[in-house]
């Protein structure tokens, strides 16, 4: 708890000099990400005259993927560390790593803000849940979610999850998180923003699934 104390103590710090020097600063969210939430940050790469700032013509995930040797700021970083390893990758866009800390489950945006709606009338417990400029909706949950999704699916009556345009996203991916742009198409937006409860306890995926696949399926007849 002084610990988290301390984070947000030193946050609120960052804020007021950013507001006095007239900008905003990722360096901020950063800490809010490593020191508050205590999810990990990596830099990303950008879109930079139109064209993914990697360099490759090729690339897979132009705007949408960690720098190349970037370092991983880890989860509970001192405020200080965060914030001096981030000054070194200007204009990078902050990335999340999946599975660690939280699966994603993304679904279409349609469908999420629907799905999003009736789960808090319903009262069930719901994690961050964010929005990207290509039209996609990502529910954080607990860890596993990606690889139990089939089942977990399966269970409830839904053998079929590419038919849903539902998935799970797990270890070894990472997403585009608040504020920063993906792919040049926009900034990642928070539809439910983290809080000390929602980020520290996230959901398990069978709590949401059966109100998600429910909503994709009529969202998509």
């Amino acid at each position: 708890m002084g610990f988290t104390i301390g984070i947000s103590r030193g946050i609120r710090d960052i804020r007021s000099g950013s507001r006095r020097r007239g900008r905003s600063s990722d360096s901020t969210v950063v800490a809010e990400y490593t020191g508050l939430w205590g999810w990990d940050v990596v830099p990303g790469v950008r879109i930079a005259a139109g064209a993914c700032s990697c360099g490759r013509a090729d690339c897979p995930a132009p705007g949408a993927h960690p720098l190349r040797h970037a370092p991983v700021i880890r989860a509970g970083a001192p405020l200080d560390e965060a914030t001096a390893v981030w000054s070194e990758f200007p204009g990078a866009s902050l990335m999340l790593p999946v599975g660690r800390a939280f699966d994603v489950i993304e679904v279409a945006r349609p469908a999420g803000c629907h799905a999003l709606a009736r789960l808090e009338r319903m009262g069930l417990p719901v994690g961050p849940v964010a929005a990207t400029p290509d039209g996609r909706t990502h529910f954080f949950v607990a860890p596993g979610a990606a690889a139990a999704l089939p089942e977990l699916l399966y269970r409830l009556g839904w053998d079929d999850p590419a038919a849903l345009d539902l998935r799970g996203l797990g270890p070894g991916t990472h997403i585009t998180a608040p504020p920063s742009d993906r792919g040049g198409l926009g900034p990642v937006r928070w539809l439910r923003s983290p809080a000390l409860d929602s980020a520290s306890r996230l959901p398990e995926a069978r709590l949401l699934l059966g109100t998600l696949a429910y909503v994709a399926h009529r969202s998509g007849a």
